[in-house]
């Protein structure tokens, strides 16, 4: 047969010596390929090498350096909560960090950014609580840092709630008769904080701040405002509430609480406020001549399918199985590989 090409099924010609130049595959069948386990992949792959893998079911290739499945994008579902916002001192509470929540494709091999932002630092003297940072996955996802509450001042600038992913409480306005607003929501990550007191000689209240799930409460008569509520998620398959609010603080009255989700209760007198919960992004509460009490950092959450998780990370982050799904909870900052 020396010096012949022999014809193959659907038209492909086949160079003797063993070496193919094409192949063109016709008709509606099937090309069946190398099946087997992780464990029975070549010892010495090559480049190009192509099979499918029985233990992740899926098709895979060799790209010189490391096995990748084959295709180019998997969708994610994703949980990013930003820093809560801190108290503001005789003010209001801290408003909860961004909330967001949808799904997205990544693409295969390629690596991505964890970014988890810390809560604000709550007041230590009459000045307004310090804004959360942000929580950011792969320069894709970005949540606002919760607003930092305002405290005591003839100043706007200081009474005012601060704006956020969600807003923080107002302090008191200890000039005039105008009553301080809340701090408002950025991008609709959020609510906006409650407003506080307009000038009261007897009772000095802040508002609350706003929360993943519901506006902080105004500051009225002798109450100071309750923390917003946060929000539900069951993306690690049972429901968790994140992203409370910060309860606003006074000197005379009744103390906000904080709200549902890691928010921080506000405190009367030299008592300090409570901080939100660190990696549910709540709130610091508001204080009265204490300290308002510090922001809640974030987290971010990916629920991946597991027969497309990688298993490559950096962080640390808690890995769980829920369902058909890997979940990855990174409560610090670090990064996953798809």
């Amino acid at each position: 047969m020396s010096g012949t090409k022999p014809r193959l099924r659907g038209k492909n010609w086949l160079r003797l010596k063993g070496k193919i130049m094409s192949l063109t595959v016709a008709g509606t069948d099937y090309v069946l390929m190398p099946v087997g386990t992780t464990a029975q992949r070549p010892t010495t792959p090559a480049a190009g090498m192509t099979r499918y893998n029985s233990t992740t079911t899926l098709l895979e290739y060799y790209n010189g350096t490391t096995w990748l499945v084959a295709g180019s994008f998997y969708s994610v579902d994703y949980l990013v909560i930003a820093g809560g916002g801190g108290g503001g001192r005789v003010g209001g509470g801290g408003g909860a960090g961004g909330y967001l929540a949808s799904s997205l494709a990544l693409s295969f091999g390629v690596s991505y950014t964890v970014t988890v932002g810390a809560g604000g630092a709550g007041a230590t003297s009459a000045t307004s609580g310090s804004s959360g940072s942000n929580s950011v996955f792969g320069s894709i996802v970005t949540s606002i840092g919760g607003g930092g509450g305002g405290a005591e001042s003839a100043s706007a600038a200081i009474f005012n709630g601060i704006f956020g992913g969600s807003g923080g409480g107002a302090g008191t306005n200890n000039s005039i008769a105008s009553t301080p607003p809340g701090g408002a929501s950025v991008g609709g990550q959020g609510f906006a904080g409650g407003a506080g007191n307009a000038d009261n000689a007897t009772y000095r209240n802040g508002g609350g701040g706003g929360g993943a799930g519901a506006v902080g409460a105004n500051a009225t008569g002798a109450g100071s405002g309750n923390g917003g509520a946060g929000a539900a998620s069951s993306i690690t398959g049972s429901s968790v509430t994140r992203g409370g609010g910060g309860g606003g603080g006074n000197i005379n009255g009744t103390t906000g609480a904080g709200g549902s989700g890691g928010g921080g209760a506000g405190s009367t007198g030299a008592a300090n406020a409570t901080s939100g919960t660190a990696n549910l992004g709540g709130g610091g509460g508001g204080a009265s001549t204490g300290n308002g009490g510090s922001g809640g950092s974030g987290l971010v959450i990916l629920s991946i399918p597991t027969n497309r998780y990688s298993g490559t990370t950096t962080g640390s982050p808690t890995v769980t199985i829920s369902g058909s799904n890997t979940i990855l909870q990174f409560n610090a900052s670090g990064s996953y590989t798809a």
